[in-house]
């Protein structure tokens, strides 16, 4: 199978705009704040993203100028700070790529709601059923994109997913895409039933949502490797 042209690649629209970002977070410093802000449950100032990465505030404020250029960072000025100036806090934009990054607290969470779900009883039915209902909620700011599938090889790029569109075998389907990253995968090798359940739901639900393609198989880390899902027109 190779890459088809026909589909949307999850670079999206602005391939440009795309690359600027990730060039951006080439630069080691760069990235060290992104990290930072990543991880931050609440914006922070120069100073103190100067701090948690060693270097001097006058060092860091360049480094935060340019990603706040290419859309990466959103800077909110309140308050004063040192020698009465004006403080700039800093916070990720909510389209900044999650590079499959979450904050240090959210596997933790993640991991003892998995074993809780797990001594409960819950199965993949369960999991899917819950997904479903994630997904739907997800494809809400998608709803004026020019198709499900390009919404859903979107959505899916900024989890941290790594989405490729593959042709299909069959003439009747539209794409298959597999996923060259499962940001659940430390999880799914202790609960795989649950964690896939979840992600085929979730699947599920934002397509089907967004109504003109649907799910024909959906193959997980039980299944295969890498996890895959065929998407066709609706019938």
């Amino acid at each position: 199978m190779g890459v088809s042209p026909s589909v949307p690649s999850a670079a999206g629209v602005d391939s440009q705009a795309r690359l600027d970002l990730f060039k951006t977070l080439g630069d080691n410093t760069r990235y060290a704040i992104y990290l930072e802000l990543i991880r931050a449950p609440s914006p922070v100032t120069t100073v103190e993203i100067a701090e948690r990465i060693g270097l001097h505030p006058n060092t860091v404020r360049p480094h935060l100028d340019r990603m706040r250029d290419v859309g990466l960072i959103d800077v909110h000025v309140g308050g004063r700070g040192e020698i009465g100036r004006p403080q700039h806090h800093y916070s990720l934009t909510a389209d900044a790529p999650s590079l499959g990054i979450e904050p240090a607290v959210m596997p933790i969470l993640a991991r003892m709601v998995l074993s809780m779900a797990q001594r409960l009883g819950a199965d993949r039915h369960d999991a899917r059923c819950v997904g479903i209902d994630e997904g739907v909620r997800r494809s809400a700011t998608f709803r004026d994109s020019p198709s499900s599938l390009e919404a859903f090889v979107n959505d899916h790029d900024r989890l941290g997913f790594d989405p490729i569109v593959i042709d299909a075998d069959d003439p009747r389907d539209v794409a298959v895409v597999a996923f060259a990253n499962c940001p659940f995968g430390e999880l799914a090798a202790d609960h795989a039933d649950l964690v896939c359940g979840l992600h085929h739901g979730m699947i599920d639900g934002f397509i089907d949502a967004l109504g003109d393609t649907e799910v024909r198989q959906f193959f997980g880390a039980i299944d295969r490797t890498p996890c895959r899902v065929t998407v066709g027109d609706r019938s």
